[in-house]
Protein backbone atom coordinates (compact mmCIF):
# COMPACT_ATOMS: atom_id res chain seq x y z
CA UNK A 1 0.00 0.00 0.00
CA UNK A 2 3.24 2.56 0.72
CA UNK A 3 4.24 2.07 -2.63
CA UNK A 4 0.52 2.60 -4.06
CA UNK A 5 0.51 5.59 -1.81
CA UNK A 6 3.34 7.45 -3.13
CA UNK A 7 2.75 6.62 -6.76
CA UNK A 8 -0.26 8.24 -6.04
CA UNK A 9 1.47 11.27 -4.59
CA UNK A 10 3.78 11.57 -7.62
CA UNK A 11 0.54 11.67 -9.80
CA UNK A 12 -0.43 14.96 -8.05
CA UNK A 13 2.18 16.65 -10.01
CA UNK A 14 0.86 15.47 -13.59
CA UNK A 15 0.57 18.42 -15.76
CA UNK A 16 -2.98 16.19 -17.27
CA UNK A 17 -5.67 17.29 -15.34
CA UNK A 18 -7.18 14.32 -14.84
CA UNK A 19 -4.73 12.81 -14.19
CA UNK A 20 -4.15 14.91 -10.76
CA UNK A 21 -7.49 15.29 -9.80
CA UNK A 22 -7.55 11.43 -9.92
CA UNK A 23 -5.03 10.90 -7.63
CA UNK A 24 -6.48 13.67 -5.32
CA UNK A 25 -9.59 11.64 -5.10
CA UNK A 26 -8.03 8.27 -4.69
CA UNK A 27 -5.92 9.80 -1.60
CA UNK A 28 -9.13 10.89 0.03
CA UNK A 29 -10.32 7.94 -0.60
CA UNK A 30 -7.74 6.08 1.22
CA UNK A 31 -7.73 8.20 4.26
CA UNK A 32 -5.43 9.35 7.35
CA UNK A 33 -3.04 6.73 6.10
CA UNK A 34 -1.68 9.27 3.26
CA UNK A 35 -0.91 11.91 6.37
CA UNK A 36 2.90 10.82 6.51
CA UNK A 37 3.23 10.99 2.49
CA UNK A 38 1.84 14.61 1.64
CA UNK A 39 3.42 16.49 4.84
CA UNK A 40 7.12 16.63 3.19
CA UNK A 41 5.56 18.43 0.08
CA UNK A 42 3.23 21.24 2.19
CA UNK A 43 6.17 23.11 2.76
CA UNK A 44 7.67 23.28 -0.79
CA UNK A 45 8.51 26.83 -1.82
CA UNK A 46 6.05 27.99 -4.46
CA UNK A 47 3.20 27.27 -5.74
CA UNK A 48 3.85 23.69 -7.23
CA UNK A 49 1.00 21.58 -8.39
CA UNK A 50 1.83 18.96 -5.97
CA UNK A 51 2.23 21.36 -2.69
CA UNK A 52 -1.41 22.53 -4.36
CA UNK A 53 -2.59 19.36 -4.27
CA UNK A 54 -1.22 17.75 -1.25
CA UNK A 55 -2.90 20.67 0.68
CA UNK A 56 -6.22 20.51 -1.17
CA UNK A 57 -5.71 16.54 -0.04
CA UNK A 58 -5.37 17.00 3.41
CA UNK A 59 -7.92 20.10 3.48
CA UNK A 60 -10.49 17.29 1.96
CA UNK A 61 -9.83 14.44 4.96
CA UNK A 62 -10.39 17.50 7.31
CA UNK A 63 -11.49 16.37 11.03
CA UNK A 64 -10.11 12.58 9.66
CA UNK A 65 -6.75 14.19 9.40
CA UNK A 66 -6.05 15.81 12.60
CA UNK A 67 -5.50 12.82 15.39
CA UNK A 68 -2.50 11.90 12.85
CA UNK A 69 -1.53 15.09 13.03
CA UNK A 70 -1.22 15.59 16.48
CA UNK A 71 0.50 12.03 17.05
CA UNK A 72 3.29 13.59 14.66
CA UNK A 73 3.48 16.48 16.73
CA UNK A 74 3.80 14.38 20.01
CA UNK A 75 5.35 11.52 18.97
CA UNK A 76 7.27 12.51 15.53
CA UNK A 77 8.80 11.15 13.45
CA UNK A 78 10.92 14.63 13.51
CA UNK A 79 11.14 15.26 10.09
CA UNK A 80 7.23 16.21 9.71
CA UNK A 81 6.82 17.77 12.95
CA UNK A 82 6.77 21.13 11.44
CA UNK A 83 4.86 20.66 8.54
CA UNK A 84 2.49 18.68 10.80
CA UNK A 85 2.10 22.08 12.88
CA UNK A 86 1.44 23.95 9.97
CA UNK A 87 -1.60 21.81 8.78
CA UNK A 88 -2.79 21.60 11.78
CA UNK A 89 -3.36 25.49 12.25
CA UNK A 90 -4.30 25.62 8.31
CA UNK A 91 -7.28 22.95 9.46
CA UNK A 92 -8.37 24.71 12.13
CA UNK A 93 -6.51 27.27 13.62
CA UNK A 94 -4.30 27.99 16.17
CA UNK A 95 -7.25 27.92 18.73
CA UNK A 96 -7.03 24.50 19.32
CA UNK A 97 -3.49 23.68 19.27
CA UNK A 98 -2.48 22.37 22.50
CA UNK A 99 -0.68 24.46 24.76
CA UNK A 100 3.01 23.64 23.83
CA UNK A 101 2.42 24.34 20.49
CA UNK A 102 0.58 27.49 20.86
CA UNK A 103 4.20 28.41 22.71
CA UNK A 104 6.19 27.24 20.27
CA UNK A 105 4.43 29.59 17.55
CA UNK A 106 5.02 32.29 19.90
CA UNK A 107 8.57 31.29 21.00
CA UNK A 108 9.12 31.27 16.64
CA UNK A 109 7.66 34.21 16.12
CA UNK A 110 9.92 36.56 18.61
CA UNK A 111 13.11 34.66 17.68
CA UNK A 112 12.26 36.13 13.86
CA UNK A 113 11.22 39.49 15.75
CA UNK A 114 14.87 39.97 17.04
CA UNK A 115 16.59 40.40 13.53
CA UNK A 116 13.86 41.55 10.98
CA UNK A 117 14.96 44.00 8.96
CA UNK A 118 14.89 45.35 6.69
CA UNK A 119 11.08 44.84 6.78
CA UNK A 120 8.95 45.08 3.48
CA UNK A 121 5.66 45.73 2.52
CA UNK A 122 4.11 45.71 -0.59
CA UNK A 123 3.87 48.30 -3.03
CA UNK A 124 3.00 47.38 -6.37
CA UNK A 125 -0.79 47.36 -5.55
CA UNK A 126 -3.15 47.96 -2.17
CA UNK A 127 -4.42 50.02 0.08
CA UNK A 128 -3.50 51.24 3.22
CA UNK A 129 -4.39 53.49 6.03
CA UNK A 130 -1.38 55.55 8.42
CA UNK A 131 -0.94 57.29 11.58
CA UNK A 132 1.39 59.04 13.54
CA UNK A 133 3.69 56.21 15.20
CA UNK A 134 3.20 57.74 18.95
CA UNK A 135 -0.23 57.32 18.75
CA UNK A 136 -0.62 53.84 18.62
CA UNK A 137 -2.61 53.27 22.03
CA UNK A 138 -5.25 56.13 20.11
CA UNK A 139 -5.57 54.27 16.71
CA UNK A 140 -6.34 50.90 18.54
CA UNK A 141 -8.58 52.46 20.30
CA UNK A 142 -10.46 54.28 16.92
CA UNK A 143 -10.38 51.59 15.30
CA UNK A 144 -11.82 49.20 17.65
CA UNK A 145 -9.09 46.41 17.85
CA UNK A 146 -8.59 43.69 20.24
CA UNK A 147 -6.27 40.89 20.87
CA UNK A 148 -2.83 42.54 20.09
CA UNK A 149 -0.18 40.27 19.32
CA UNK A 150 3.67 40.99 18.04
CA UNK A 151 3.85 39.90 14.54
CA UNK A 152 7.01 40.34 11.69
CA UNK A 153 5.94 42.08 8.83
CA UNK A 154 5.96 39.21 6.38
CA UNK A 155 3.38 37.19 8.49
CA UNK A 156 1.22 40.29 9.43
CA UNK A 157 0.93 41.52 5.69
CA UNK A 158 -0.01 37.83 4.60
CA UNK A 159 -2.16 37.51 7.47
CA UNK A 160 -4.27 41.04 6.50
CA UNK A 161 -4.16 40.56 2.60
CA UNK A 162 -3.67 37.22 1.46
CA UNK A 163 -5.08 34.59 4.08
CA UNK A 164 -8.66 34.84 5.37
CA UNK A 165 -9.17 38.56 6.99
CA UNK A 166 -12.38 38.84 7.76
CA UNK A 167 -14.38 35.72 10.14
CA UNK A 168 -18.26 35.97 10.53
CA UNK A 169 -19.97 34.24 13.44
CA UNK A 170 -23.02 34.52 15.98
CA UNK A 171 -23.06 37.28 19.21
CA UNK A 172 -23.98 36.63 22.60
CA UNK A 173 -27.52 37.73 21.00
CA UNK A 174 -27.39 35.39 18.04
CA UNK A 175 -27.10 38.24 15.84
CA UNK A 176 -24.23 37.48 12.90
CA UNK A 177 -21.65 39.58 13.19
CA UNK A 178 -17.90 39.77 11.18
CA UNK A 179 -15.00 40.66 12.61
CA UNK A 180 -11.41 41.30 10.83
CA UNK A 181 -8.16 41.11 11.01
CA UNK A 182 -5.62 44.05 10.84
CA UNK A 183 -1.66 44.42 10.58
CA UNK A 184 0.16 47.55 12.18
CA UNK A 185 3.34 48.01 11.24
CA UNK A 186 6.72 48.93 12.89
CA UNK A 187 6.67 52.46 13.54
CA UNK A 188 9.04 54.05 9.84
CA UNK A 189 10.60 57.07 9.85
CA UNK A 190 9.93 59.98 7.50
CA UNK A 191 13.61 61.15 5.11
CA UNK A 192 12.22 64.62 4.88
CA UNK A 193 13.13 66.44 7.85
CA UNK A 194 10.98 68.92 7.60
CA UNK A 195 7.57 67.50 8.17
CA UNK A 196 5.56 67.84 11.39
CA UNK A 197 5.07 64.44 11.98
CA UNK A 198 8.58 62.49 11.89
CA UNK A 199 7.49 58.58 12.47
CA UNK A 200 4.64 56.58 11.06
CA UNK A 201 2.87 53.15 11.18
CA UNK A 202 0.72 51.77 8.64
CA UNK A 203 -2.36 49.95 8.73
CA UNK A 204 -3.00 46.92 6.18
CA UNK A 205 -6.12 44.58 6.07
CA UNK A 206 -7.89 44.16 2.99
CA UNK A 207 -11.32 43.31 3.87
CA UNK A 208 -11.07 45.66 6.87
CA UNK A 209 -10.47 48.39 5.05
CA UNK A 210 -13.07 47.60 2.03
CA UNK A 211 -15.87 46.53 4.34
CA UNK A 212 -15.67 49.94 6.93
CA UNK A 213 -14.85 52.27 4.38
CA UNK A 214 -10.82 53.50 4.29
CA UNK A 215 -11.89 56.99 4.29
CA UNK A 216 -14.11 56.93 7.05
CA UNK A 217 -11.15 54.77 9.36
CA UNK A 218 -8.97 57.96 8.61
CA UNK A 219 -11.08 60.36 9.48
CA UNK A 220 -11.79 58.18 13.09
CA UNK A 221 -8.14 57.98 13.16
CA UNK A 222 -7.67 61.46 12.91
CA UNK A 223 -9.60 62.28 15.26
CA UNK A 224 -8.23 60.35 18.19
CA UNK A 225 -4.51 60.85 16.68
CA UNK A 226 -4.46 64.52 15.04
CA UNK A 227 -3.52 63.37 11.63
CA UNK A 228 -4.05 59.96 9.25
CA UNK A 229 -4.16 59.47 5.75
CA UNK A 230 -6.01 56.98 3.43
CA UNK A 231 -4.18 55.23 0.06
CA UNK A 232 -5.34 53.26 -2.99
CA UNK A 233 -2.88 51.86 -5.84
CA UNK A 234 -4.99 49.95 -8.09
CA UNK A 235 -2.97 48.98 -11.37
CA UNK A 236 -6.09 46.61 -12.46
CA UNK A 237 -8.85 49.71 -12.35
CA UNK A 238 -5.94 52.26 -13.15
CA UNK A 239 -6.76 53.88 -10.50
CA UNK A 240 -5.19 55.70 -7.37
CA UNK A 241 -6.63 58.02 -4.44
CA UNK A 242 -4.99 58.90 -1.69
CA UNK A 243 -6.98 61.09 1.42
CA UNK A 244 -5.65 63.00 4.44
CA UNK A 245 -7.17 63.19 7.32
CA UNK A 246 -7.26 66.00 10.22
CA UNK A 247 -9.07 66.19 13.47
CA UNK A 248 -11.46 63.96 12.11
CA UNK A 249 -12.01 65.98 8.84
CA UNK A 250 -10.91 65.53 5.19
CA UNK A 251 -8.75 68.06 4.47
CA UNK A 252 -6.89 66.96 0.85
CA UNK A 253 -7.68 64.43 -1.57
CA UNK A 254 -7.52 62.79 -5.24
CA UNK A 255 -9.13 60.26 -6.70
CA UNK A 256 -8.85 59.14 -10.68
CA UNK A 257 -12.36 58.67 -10.89
CA UNK A 258 -13.50 61.18 -8.28
CA UNK A 259 -15.51 64.60 -9.58
CA UNK A 260 -13.74 66.58 -9.09
CA UNK A 261 -10.66 64.44 -8.80
CA UNK A 262 -8.93 67.11 -6.62
CA UNK A 263 -10.83 68.16 -3.23
CA UNK A 264 -9.56 70.65 -1.09
CA UNK A 265 -6.87 73.20 -0.74
CA UNK A 266 -3.35 71.96 -2.28
CA UNK A 267 -0.94 71.26 0.60
CA UNK A 268 2.83 72.31 0.82
CA UNK A 269 4.03 69.27 -0.72
CA UNK A 270 2.20 70.01 -3.81
CA UNK A 271 3.33 73.20 -4.70
CA UNK A 272 6.46 72.65 -6.48
CA UNK A 273 4.78 70.08 -8.44
CA UNK A 274 1.91 72.76 -9.55
CA UNK A 275 4.57 75.56 -9.89
CA UNK A 276 6.43 73.21 -12.37
CA UNK A 277 3.41 72.55 -14.49
CA UNK A 278 1.74 73.62 -17.30
CA UNK A 279 -1.89 73.50 -16.98
CA UNK A 280 -2.03 70.38 -19.45
CA UNK A 281 0.24 68.76 -17.68
CA UNK A 282 -0.20 65.83 -14.95
CA UNK A 283 0.86 68.18 -12.16
CA UNK A 284 -1.52 70.95 -13.06
CA UNK A 285 -3.96 70.68 -10.14
CA UNK A 286 -1.43 68.75 -7.74
CA UNK A 287 -0.12 65.26 -6.78
CA UNK A 288 -2.70 62.41 -8.52
CA UNK A 289 -0.23 59.17 -7.58
CA UNK A 290 -0.58 58.20 -4.23
CA UNK A 291 2.97 56.63 -3.78
CA UNK A 292 4.40 59.77 -4.51
CA UNK A 293 1.51 61.06 -1.87
CA UNK A 294 2.55 58.70 0.69
CA UNK A 295 6.61 59.24 0.11
CA UNK A 296 6.09 62.94 0.62
CA UNK A 297 3.70 63.24 3.82
CA UNK A 298 4.45 59.81 5.59
CA UNK A 299 6.32 57.14 4.13
CA UNK A 300 6.09 55.01 0.77
CA UNK A 301 5.79 51.49 1.43
CA UNK A 302 8.42 48.88 0.00
CA UNK A 303 12.00 48.03 1.47
CA UNK A 304 11.83 50.15 4.64
CA UNK A 305 15.09 50.83 5.88
CA UNK A 306 16.63 49.19 9.10
CA UNK A 307 17.89 52.69 10.33
CA UNK A 308 14.33 54.14 10.01
CA UNK A 309 12.45 51.12 11.37
CA UNK A 310 11.65 50.92 14.98
CA UNK A 311 9.56 48.51 17.05
CA UNK A 312 7.89 45.68 15.69
CA UNK A 313 4.40 45.36 14.16
CA UNK A 314 1.23 43.88 15.68
CA UNK A 315 -1.33 41.88 14.55
CA UNK A 316 -4.92 42.49 15.92
CA UNK A 317 -8.55 41.74 15.52
CA UNK A 318 -11.75 44.02 15.39
CA UNK A 319 -14.15 42.25 18.06
CA UNK A 320 -12.96 41.36 21.83
CA UNK A 321 -14.67 37.41 21.01
CA UNK A 322 -12.70 36.77 18.16
CA UNK A 323 -8.79 36.09 19.13
CA UNK A 324 -6.16 36.29 16.53
CA UNK A 325 -5.86 32.42 16.96
CA UNK A 326 -9.86 31.94 15.75
CA UNK A 327 -9.20 32.72 12.39
CA UNK A 328 -7.66 29.59 10.22
CA UNK A 329 -4.35 29.59 7.67
CA UNK A 330 -0.56 29.00 8.68
CA UNK A 331 1.06 32.25 8.16
CA UNK A 332 4.73 32.81 6.83
CA UNK A 333 6.68 33.96 9.63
Amino acid sequence: MPDNIDALVRDLSDDDRSVWQAAEDRLVALGAQVVDHLLPHIAEGGGSRLKRSAEAVLHRLGDEALPRLREIRRQGPGRLRSNALKALVDLEGAENLDEGDRRALERLVRIKLIDERPVRLPSEAGRWLAFPADRLDDAVTALGLHDLRPATAVMGVAAATKATDSLEFQDSLGKTRTAYRVFITPAFETWLEELPIQNWRLVWGNSFIDQLDGFTLADKLSERCGEAHFYVVDPYNSAENWYVAREGHGVRSFGSYDHPRFQGEPLPFEVEYREDADEDEEYAEGVPYARTAADLISVEPGRMPASGTDGHGWLATTHPDIPNSRFKGALPI
